[in-house]
């Protein structure tokens, strides 16, 4: 079953038509990457379906349902976005953005046991729980940028650049915590500087330039394409 399904999906900003007419599915369980260069849609798709941004046109539904007008009522019918460069509550500490992300949770029990769950991810947020969270490193902030989302218990997780500015050595941690986080059952959809390595865990993968797909295919594949390593990848 399509945990997400986007069909002939339009934005504009004015008169620019940043995405032009794309379609694309993510099934249960899956991780699918969206890879391109830097202006072309990827982060504005991230925002369209988070509800921040209006469409202009085309079809979006969460798990066979059309999908809500509001931020809020997309976070309740199960999906969460962790946006690029993390925009955390700087001021106020880990364990108060962690509870931020579960602002829609009645049970209390519940956001105790996700947080467990964060903890279990990402070990040293315990340790940081009472730190105000702009004072954290920017890979801290990144797990607890992931954590905030996950507070929502969403079914589908968009993760926009999640390793934007991180070591090499952090990359691996949150590509590492990518593929535990499907293994758990939620599905991901990725947009991500590091192309080549966003592919190679994805379940498949999408190229988009100037608002529009080119090519799709098992992201293991479009990672060794020579077409697009020249043209994308670095290769």
């Amino acid at each position: 079953m399509n945990a997400l399904r986007v069909e002939d999906l339009n934005v504009h900003y004015g008169t620019i038509h940043a995405v032009q007419g794309i379609s694309f599915s993510v099934r249960e369980g899956e991780i699918v990457s969206i890879v391109g260069s830097n202006g072309a849609g990827k982060s504005t798709i991230m925002w369209t379906l988070a509800g921040v941004v209006a469409s202009s046109g085309g079809i979006v539904e969460i798990l066979g349902s059309p999908i809500p007008s509001k931020p809020h009522e997309i976070v309740a019918r199960g999906l969460a976005l962790v946006p690029e460069r993390r925009r955390l509550f700087s001021a106020l500490s880990v364990q108060e953005n962690l509870i931020m992300g579960a602002y829609r949770r009645k049970n209390d029990q519940k956001v105790i046991d996700e947080m467990e769950r964060c903890f279990k991810l990402f070990p040293i947020l315990r340790e940081r729980l009472k730190q105000r969270s702009g004072t954290l490193s920017g890979g801290e902030q990144q797990m607890l940028a992931i954590s905030r989302a996950l507070m929502s218990s969403p079914k589908i997780l968009l993760l926009d650049e999640p390793t934007l500015g991180l070591a090499p050595l952090l990359v691996e941690t949150v590509m590492e915590t990518i593929l535990r986080i499907r293994d758990e059952g939620m599905t991901v959809l990725l947009v991500e500087q590091n192309a080549t390595r966003a592919l190679e865990i994805s379940d498949r993968g999408y190229i988009i330039e100037a608002g529009r797909f080119l090519k799709s295919g098992p992201g293991p594949e479009l990672a060794l394409d020579p077409e697009i390593r020249k043209a994308y990848l670095g290769g």
